[in-house]
């Protein structure tokens, strides 16, 4: 681990992006209902955004609520909404004054109204910041937003505007949510799960990946500091070899 002084003798990652996990273990573990623990992961995000941007990430991504997340009971959704909404309205103005960029990818047609102009709103807001871009993926699939990419290529042949023969990796890229931002460099999830959950599947083919076992309340600048540090230690070749290695 390196000491809190040496935090610019390393280069960070330009991307990070991180599935925030284990909320509900956290408020399990302490006798409380999963909300709490919900509440205490709003905590971490603000935590662990300030701490991105003092290391000099460039763009930080988080993992808020899949697309799988909508099958929970619509109690728990329901405060998962209001927890949103209640970020939306308290901490846009803070990540702004920190010159810190919004962006919300994801299937927000499933989002309610109101929640979608406070999205609508915040992105405008901070639109030309440049200090570091949060992501916030949110209603976000990666297995929904690959079909919906390949749906738009399909109409795009269609009506002619693009020939069958067009498309590759860019044209597929350039249709993602993600079209305008850097693939992820690491992934990091917490509570220990060793999976990426259907998680930026496209953008992640050469993201190097690290687990910790730290539930999401708890994550910390020094988990994070500790994940850019094993980042560092892996031998990135994108598919090309080096003397010695297969």
């Amino acid at each position: 681990m390196r000491d809190a002084d040496d935090n610019q003798s390393i280069k960070a990652p330009e991307h990070v992006a991180i599935i925030m996990d284990g909320n509900g273990r956290w408020a399990k573990a302490r006798g409380l209902p999963r909300t709490a623990g919900h509440k205490k992961g709003v905590d971490a995000v603000r935590r662990t955004v300030e701490a991105a941007r003092e290391l000099g990430i460039g763009t930080l991504t988080i993992f808020s609520f899949s697309s799988e997340n909508w099958r929970r009971p619509e109690e728990e959704v329901t405060d998962l909404m209001g927890l949103l909404r209640f970020y939306l309205r308290s901490e846009v103005a803070e990540l702004h004054k920190g010159g810190v960029r919004l962006r919300v990818i994801g299937e927000r047609a499933r989002l309610s109204e109101d929640i979608n102009r406070l999205i609508d709103n915040a992105e405008a807001l901070t639109r030309n910041n440049v200090t570091m871009t949060l992501v916030v993926a949110l209603s976000y699939g990666s297995r929904q937003e690959i079909v919906l990419a390949a749906r738009r290529l399909a109409e795009d042949v269609a009506a002619g505007r693009l020939s069958a023969g067009a498309i590759d990796e860019t044209a597929l890229t350039a249709r993602l949510f993600t079209a305008d931002i850097p693939d992820p460099d690491l992934i990091i999830r917490t509570s220990g799960e060793k999976r990426i959950s259907n998680f930026l599947l496209w953008q992640a083919a050469y993201a190097e990946l690290v687990f910790v076992d730290t539930l999401w309340p708890d994550f910390t600048k020094r988990d994070l500091e500790a994940a850019i540090d094993e980042f560092h230690r892996r031998e990135r070749r994108f598919g090309a070899t080096t003397a010695g290695s297969r």
